[in-house]
Protein backbone atom coordinates (compact mmCIF):
# COMPACT_ATOMS: atom_id res chain seq x y z
CA UNK A 1 0.00 0.00 0.00
CA UNK A 2 2.61 2.35 0.81
CA UNK A 3 4.72 1.23 -2.32
CA UNK A 4 1.64 2.16 -3.96
CA UNK A 5 0.85 5.21 -2.51
CA UNK A 6 4.02 6.90 -3.24
CA UNK A 7 4.28 6.00 -6.73
CA UNK A 8 0.30 7.85 -7.58
CA UNK A 9 1.86 10.89 -5.58
CA UNK A 10 4.47 10.99 -8.15
CA UNK A 11 1.90 10.89 -10.83
CA UNK A 12 0.63 14.70 -11.26
CA UNK A 13 4.13 15.98 -10.81
CA UNK A 14 5.68 13.75 -13.60
CA UNK A 15 2.39 14.41 -15.74
CA UNK A 16 2.71 18.13 -15.12
CA UNK A 17 6.22 17.67 -16.14
CA UNK A 18 5.59 15.91 -19.46
CA UNK A 19 2.83 18.29 -20.38
CA UNK A 20 4.91 21.53 -19.92
CA UNK A 21 7.62 19.83 -22.07
CA UNK A 22 5.47 18.61 -24.63
CA UNK A 23 4.27 22.63 -25.34
CA UNK A 24 1.44 22.54 -22.96
CA UNK A 25 0.65 25.77 -20.77
CA UNK A 26 -1.77 24.13 -18.21
CA UNK A 27 -1.04 25.72 -14.66
CA UNK A 28 0.46 28.65 -16.40
CA UNK A 29 -0.87 31.90 -16.46
CA UNK A 30 -0.94 34.54 -19.31
CA UNK A 31 2.17 36.75 -18.99
CA UNK A 32 4.26 34.41 -17.35
CA UNK A 33 7.93 33.97 -18.44
CA UNK A 34 7.98 30.10 -18.26
CA UNK A 35 5.64 30.42 -21.29
CA UNK A 36 8.12 31.66 -23.57
CA UNK A 37 11.08 29.45 -21.81
CA UNK A 38 13.52 28.29 -23.98
CA UNK A 39 16.50 25.34 -23.39
CA UNK A 40 16.91 26.20 -20.50
CA UNK A 41 13.97 25.61 -18.84
CA UNK A 42 12.62 22.52 -21.08
CA UNK A 43 16.21 20.79 -19.41
CA UNK A 44 14.93 21.87 -15.89
CA UNK A 45 12.00 20.11 -16.48
CA UNK A 46 13.43 17.11 -17.86
CA UNK A 47 15.75 16.51 -15.02
CA UNK A 48 13.24 17.09 -12.36
CA UNK A 49 10.98 14.96 -13.66
CA UNK A 50 13.85 12.33 -14.07
CA UNK A 51 14.08 13.00 -10.18
CA UNK A 52 10.47 11.67 -9.38
CA UNK A 53 10.73 8.96 -11.58
CA UNK A 54 14.18 7.99 -10.02
CA UNK A 55 11.51 8.07 -6.47
CA UNK A 56 10.08 5.65 -8.07
CA UNK A 57 12.55 3.22 -9.06
CA UNK A 58 14.12 3.54 -5.45
CA UNK A 59 10.57 2.71 -3.92
CA UNK A 60 10.15 -0.70 -5.82
CA UNK A 61 13.80 -1.58 -4.75
CA UNK A 62 12.49 -1.11 -1.31
CA UNK A 63 10.21 -3.56 -1.38
CA UNK A 64 10.93 -6.03 -4.27
CA UNK A 65 12.98 -8.87 -3.94
CA UNK A 66 15.67 -7.54 -6.21
CA UNK A 67 16.29 -4.76 -4.28
CA UNK A 68 18.61 -6.45 -1.71
CA UNK A 69 20.64 -7.68 -4.40
CA UNK A 70 21.25 -4.15 -5.13
CA UNK A 71 24.96 -2.56 -3.32
CA UNK A 72 24.14 -0.50 -0.36
CA UNK A 73 25.42 2.89 -1.49
CA UNK A 74 22.80 2.47 -4.86
CA UNK A 75 20.09 2.52 -2.17
CA UNK A 76 21.68 4.93 0.37
CA UNK A 77 22.71 7.51 -2.31
CA UNK A 78 19.37 8.33 -3.40
CA UNK A 79 17.56 7.56 0.01
CA UNK A 80 19.87 10.01 1.06
CA UNK A 81 19.20 12.86 -1.66
CA UNK A 82 15.23 11.99 -1.59
CA UNK A 83 15.13 12.54 2.27
CA UNK A 84 16.80 15.73 1.78
CA UNK A 85 14.80 17.23 -0.69
CA UNK A 86 11.31 15.98 1.25
CA UNK A 87 12.14 17.16 4.52
CA UNK A 88 11.93 20.70 4.31
CA UNK A 89 8.69 20.16 2.46
CA UNK A 90 7.03 18.01 4.76
CA UNK A 91 8.20 20.51 7.64
CA UNK A 92 7.19 23.75 6.02
CA UNK A 93 4.15 23.32 3.91
CA UNK A 94 1.74 22.43 5.96
CA UNK A 95 2.61 24.88 8.17
CA UNK A 96 2.28 27.15 5.22
CA UNK A 97 -1.34 25.49 4.81
CA UNK A 98 -2.00 26.37 8.30
CA UNK A 99 -1.31 29.79 8.46
CA UNK A 100 -2.90 30.67 4.90
CA UNK A 101 -6.02 28.78 6.35
CA UNK A 102 -6.09 30.94 9.22
CA UNK A 103 -5.22 34.51 7.23
CA UNK A 104 -1.68 34.78 8.13
CA UNK A 105 1.30 34.88 5.04
CA UNK A 106 0.79 35.37 1.46
CA UNK A 107 -0.38 32.27 -1.35
CA UNK A 108 2.61 30.55 -2.54
CA UNK A 109 1.98 31.60 -6.15
CA UNK A 110 1.15 35.03 -5.09
CA UNK A 111 3.40 37.83 -6.44
CA UNK A 112 5.67 39.75 -3.89
CA UNK A 113 5.76 43.74 -3.90
CA UNK A 114 4.30 43.77 -7.59
CA UNK A 115 6.05 40.42 -9.26
CA UNK A 116 4.64 37.89 -11.57
CA UNK A 117 3.18 35.40 -11.19
CA UNK A 118 4.86 31.95 -12.41
CA UNK A 119 2.21 29.34 -11.70
CA UNK A 120 -1.63 29.43 -10.72
CA UNK A 121 -2.12 28.91 -7.13
CA UNK A 122 -3.35 25.03 -7.86
CA UNK A 123 -0.04 23.51 -9.31
CA UNK A 124 1.87 24.14 -6.04
CA UNK A 125 -0.53 22.87 -3.88
CA UNK A 126 -1.21 19.74 -6.43
CA UNK A 127 2.75 19.42 -6.33
CA UNK A 128 3.34 19.85 -2.42
CA UNK A 129 0.82 17.97 -1.51
CA UNK A 130 2.36 15.40 -3.76
CA UNK A 131 5.67 16.06 -1.89
CA UNK A 132 4.62 15.73 1.09
CA UNK A 133 2.42 12.43 0.59
CA UNK A 134 5.87 10.85 -1.46
CA UNK A 135 7.56 11.88 2.04
CA UNK A 136 5.56 10.37 4.32
CA UNK A 137 5.37 6.85 2.08
CA UNK A 138 8.98 6.47 1.51
CA UNK A 139 9.79 7.05 5.15
CA UNK A 140 7.30 4.40 6.07
CA UNK A 141 9.09 2.39 3.75
CA UNK A 142 12.93 3.71 4.02
CA UNK A 143 13.07 2.83 7.81
CA UNK A 144 12.19 -0.70 8.29
CA UNK A 145 13.90 -1.25 5.24
CA UNK A 146 17.03 0.10 6.98
CA UNK A 147 16.69 -1.68 10.34
CA UNK A 148 16.83 -5.21 9.21
CA UNK A 149 19.27 -4.45 6.66
CA UNK A 150 21.32 -2.40 8.38
CA UNK A 151 20.71 -1.77 12.15
CA UNK A 152 23.14 -3.85 13.75
CA UNK A 153 25.32 -1.06 12.89
CA UNK A 154 23.29 1.53 14.79
CA UNK A 155 22.73 -0.46 18.38
CA UNK A 156 25.29 1.51 20.10
CA UNK A 157 27.73 4.37 19.47
CA UNK A 158 31.15 4.21 21.62
CA UNK A 159 32.39 7.85 20.19
CA UNK A 160 34.05 8.17 16.99
CA UNK A 161 38.06 9.44 16.43
CA UNK A 162 39.71 13.29 16.40
CA UNK A 163 38.78 13.59 12.53
CA UNK A 164 35.04 12.84 12.71
CA UNK A 165 34.84 15.13 15.19
CA UNK A 166 36.48 17.87 13.83
CA UNK A 167 34.19 16.98 11.15
CA UNK A 168 31.22 17.24 13.61
CA UNK A 169 32.32 20.30 15.48
CA UNK A 170 32.89 22.64 12.17
CA UNK A 171 29.18 21.20 11.08
CA UNK A 172 27.87 22.60 14.68
CA UNK A 173 29.36 25.70 13.84
CA UNK A 174 28.28 25.71 9.85
CA UNK A 175 24.72 25.08 11.29
CA UNK A 176 24.59 27.87 13.74
CA UNK A 177 25.97 30.72 11.09
CA UNK A 178 23.20 29.32 8.91
CA UNK A 179 20.69 29.21 10.73
CA UNK A 180 21.22 32.94 12.18
CA UNK A 181 21.32 33.77 8.96
CA UNK A 182 17.67 32.67 8.26
CA UNK A 183 16.72 33.81 11.80
CA UNK A 184 17.81 37.21 10.26
CA UNK A 185 15.81 37.02 7.29
CA UNK A 186 12.52 35.50 8.75
CA UNK A 187 12.50 38.73 11.43
CA UNK A 188 12.64 40.95 8.62
CA UNK A 189 16.43 41.79 8.23
CA UNK A 190 17.71 42.31 4.71
CA UNK A 191 21.37 42.45 5.08
CA UNK A 192 23.03 40.78 2.10
CA UNK A 193 19.61 41.03 -0.11
CA UNK A 194 19.00 43.45 -2.84
CA UNK A 195 15.77 45.71 -2.45
CA UNK A 196 14.15 43.58 -5.16
CA UNK A 197 15.04 39.99 -2.85
CA UNK A 198 14.56 42.10 0.59
CA UNK A 199 10.85 42.58 -1.16
CA UNK A 200 10.18 39.26 -2.13
CA UNK A 201 10.41 37.93 1.84
CA UNK A 202 6.77 36.71 2.86
CA UNK A 203 5.87 34.28 5.59
CA UNK A 204 6.16 31.63 3.12
CA UNK A 205 9.63 32.27 2.65
CA UNK A 206 10.21 32.55 6.48
CA UNK A 207 8.96 29.30 6.93
CA UNK A 208 10.86 27.37 4.54
CA UNK A 209 14.06 29.89 5.23
CA UNK A 210 13.21 27.86 9.25
CA UNK A 211 12.52 24.60 8.37
CA UNK A 212 15.72 24.55 6.43
CA UNK A 213 17.95 26.19 9.48
CA UNK A 214 15.93 23.52 12.01
CA UNK A 215 17.51 20.92 9.93
CA UNK A 216 21.12 22.03 9.53
CA UNK A 217 20.84 22.34 13.46
CA UNK A 218 19.56 19.13 13.89
CA UNK A 219 22.18 17.40 11.66
CA UNK A 220 25.10 18.79 13.33
CA UNK A 221 23.31 18.05 16.55
CA UNK A 222 23.06 14.37 15.48
CA UNK A 223 26.95 14.52 13.84
CA UNK A 224 28.03 15.70 17.30
CA UNK A 225 26.13 13.30 19.65
CA UNK A 226 27.69 10.16 17.17
CA UNK A 227 31.39 11.94 16.97
CA UNK A 228 31.34 12.16 21.23
CA UNK A 229 28.64 9.82 22.13
CA UNK A 230 29.65 7.10 24.73
CA UNK A 231 27.76 4.33 25.56
CA UNK A 232 24.05 5.08 24.55
CA UNK A 233 22.05 4.15 21.46
CA UNK A 234 23.13 5.52 18.01
CA UNK A 235 19.41 5.60 16.91
CA UNK A 236 18.34 8.96 17.65
CA UNK A 237 21.68 10.85 16.85
CA UNK A 238 22.00 8.88 13.48
CA UNK A 239 18.43 9.83 12.31
CA UNK A 240 18.79 13.39 13.45
CA UNK A 241 22.05 13.32 11.47
CA UNK A 242 20.57 11.88 8.52
CA UNK A 243 18.18 13.76 7.95
CA UNK A 244 19.56 17.06 8.97
CA UNK A 245 22.77 16.53 7.28
CA UNK A 246 20.62 15.62 3.94
CA UNK A 247 18.46 18.10 3.90
CA UNK A 248 21.43 20.43 4.08
CA UNK A 249 23.40 19.31 1.16
CA UNK A 250 20.35 18.66 -0.89
CA UNK A 251 18.81 21.99 -0.42
CA UNK A 252 21.98 23.97 -0.55
CA UNK A 253 23.71 22.31 -3.91
CA UNK A 254 20.12 22.08 -5.07
CA UNK A 255 19.31 26.13 -4.10
CA UNK A 256 23.37 27.15 -4.70
CA UNK A 257 22.86 25.58 -8.48
CA UNK A 258 19.67 27.33 -9.18
CA UNK A 259 21.44 30.53 -8.36
CA UNK A 260 24.00 30.06 -10.79
CA UNK A 261 21.80 29.83 -14.02
CA UNK A 262 21.67 32.81 -16.09
CA UNK A 263 18.56 34.16 -17.74
CA UNK A 264 16.64 35.87 -15.12
CA UNK A 265 15.92 39.16 -13.63
CA UNK A 266 19.10 41.21 -13.51
CA UNK A 267 16.98 42.81 -10.13
CA UNK A 268 16.70 39.40 -8.23
CA UNK A 269 19.94 37.98 -8.94
CA UNK A 270 21.68 36.28 -5.93
CA UNK A 271 24.10 38.44 -3.66
CA UNK A 272 27.46 37.63 -2.79
CA UNK A 273 25.83 36.78 0.32
CA UNK A 274 23.19 34.35 -0.31
CA UNK A 275 25.34 32.18 -2.64
CA UNK A 276 27.77 31.96 0.37
CA UNK A 277 24.75 31.23 2.48
CA UNK A 278 24.13 27.88 -0.20
CA UNK A 279 27.06 26.88 0.01
CA UNK A 280 27.88 27.18 4.03
CA UNK A 281 24.21 25.20 3.82
CA UNK A 282 25.58 22.56 1.52
CA UNK A 283 28.93 22.59 3.42
CA UNK A 284 27.33 22.27 6.68
CA UNK A 285 25.33 18.80 5.54
CA UNK A 286 28.42 17.76 4.09
CA UNK A 287 30.63 17.83 7.36
CA UNK A 288 27.53 15.94 8.86
CA UNK A 289 27.03 13.26 6.05
CA UNK A 290 30.88 12.42 6.45
CA UNK A 291 30.35 11.90 10.05
CA UNK A 292 27.53 9.53 9.68
CA UNK A 293 29.25 7.55 6.75
CA UNK A 294 32.34 7.36 9.39
CA UNK A 295 30.43 6.22 11.96
CA UNK A 296 28.37 3.59 9.59
CA UNK A 297 31.64 2.06 8.31
CA UNK A 298 33.55 2.02 12.21
CA UNK A 299 30.34 -0.13 12.96
CA UNK A 300 30.96 -2.22 9.96
CA UNK A 301 34.30 -3.01 10.48
CA UNK A 302 33.79 -4.13 14.01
Amino acid sequence: MLRATAIVATLPYIGLKVAWMAGSHLGIPEGSRLRTAGPLVLSVNAVTMLMDVALVVLVLALTRPWGRRIPGWLLLVPGFVACGLLTPILAAFPAQTLLHAVGIGTDTAAPAAGGEVFLDDWVFTVVYTGFTVQALALAGLFVPYAKERWGHLWRRTAGLSAGPRALAVGAAVGAVAYAGTQLHWALGGTAGLTAALAAERTTDTAVVGSAQALCALAGAAGALLLAFGRGRGARTPLALAWVGSSAAAAWGGWTGLAALIPGGDAAKEATTVLLLTYAGQMITGMLAAAVVARFLTARSAE
